[in-house]
């Protein structure tokens, strides 16, 4: 856990702002009260996922602790409301810290990723919103790969906007797969990290897992199926509104995008900020949006994405 000569306790004390010796399987702890238990509990969680995960990166250290703070606000701003009543199913699944797919456990990051992926089972339709490296993408691909293994959808659809090719994919050489790969290629990448290979591509030739650019949903209707709209913020308002209506019986969709991100020209309505701000008070429809404190990639991405955002305020 702490690394070879102990690599890893600088991290942990910086993060814990406590004293950390270790000897053995024993680990002391000297600081505040706050800072032991806050240590304490990212300890458990760390030592918890270890023996899955066979090895500690510095950005996984820095993502136990942050679940450590979030939970402990969540708890706190929640303490002065009315308990809610939840049911056994609800009980049960806010326990689970993880999503098993294929033997593989995939562990949530962020409360935040917890909170998304619950909102995904419990709702037909929900948006996930923020920016990247958060894993909005990933997680609803993995929630859609479980559902499929499952049972509980027919079939996946996952779709892009080909925004950088206007949408106009008949202008460009090859048949459709040599056309969308380029603009598709990070879905085929989750896909690949949680089906193995074989399987992936018999599941597609079967069209249990169809990809395909946002132009090639108009006009049908999407049952028994888990659909996914990644960079959704580069869908026109029309766009939005089409894809959003290919709901048929039995199907969940999930939208993704940031919206710091939006790639339109400057006199098309962004399809995504429209649809949220239309959308936002409908109880039975999700909305998770996912703060620069959420991203679980290389701990620099957080501080180059919260830099661009201080710098687009002023």
């Amino acid at each position: 856990m702490f690394g070879e000569m102990g690599r890893n306790i600088p991290e942990f004390e910086k993060l814990s702002n406590a004293q950390i010796s270790w000897k053995g399987r024993q680990i002391a702890i000297s600081g505040s009260l706050k800072d032991i238990e806050k240590s304490e509990k990212a300890f458990k969680k760390i030592y918890a996922h270890l023996p899955q995960t066979g090895y500690l990166k510095q950005e996984d250290i820095q993502s136990y602790f942050l679940m450590t703070d979030l939970t402990e606000t969540a708890f706190l701003n929640e303490a002065s409301s009315p308990p809610k009543k939840e049911t056994l199913k609800d009980n049960q699944k806010l326990k689970r810290d993880f999503l098993e797919i294929n033997g593989k456990k995939l562990f949530f990051k962020t409360s935040r990723q917890k909170k998304y992926l619950n909102e995904i089972y419990d709702k037909n339709l929900v948006f996930g919103i923020g920016p990247a490296g958060t894993g909005k993408t990933y997680l609803a691909v993995a929630g859609a790969v479980h559902a499929l293994l499952t049972g509980e959808v027919e079939r996946i659809i996952l779709s892009r906007p080909a925004v950088e090719a206007g949408e106009k994919l008949g202008f460009l050489p090859g048949d459709l797969q040599e056309k969308i790969a380029p603009y598709l290629r990070p879905l085929y990448d989750s896909l690949q990290d949680l089906l193995p290979a074989a399987e992936l591509q018999r599941r597609i030739e079967f069209g249990e897992i169809e990809i395909a650019p946002l132009a090639y949903m108009r006009g049908r209707t999407l049952a028994k199926s888990f659909v996914i709209l990644d960079e959704a913020q580069n869908t026109t308002s029309s766009q939005m509104k089409m894809f959003l209506t290919r709901m048929g019986e039995g199907t969940k969709m999930v939208v993704t995008g940031d919206l710091s991100q939006v790639d339109l020209p400057s006199n098309q309505v962004c399809g995504l900020r429209e649809a949220v701000s239309i959308l936002d008070t409908v109880p039975e429809i999700g909305l998770c949006r996912f703060l620069e404190e959420d991203v679980v990639r290389h701990p620099l991405v957080r501080k180059i994405i919260n830099a661009y955002e201080t710098y687009e305020r002023h």
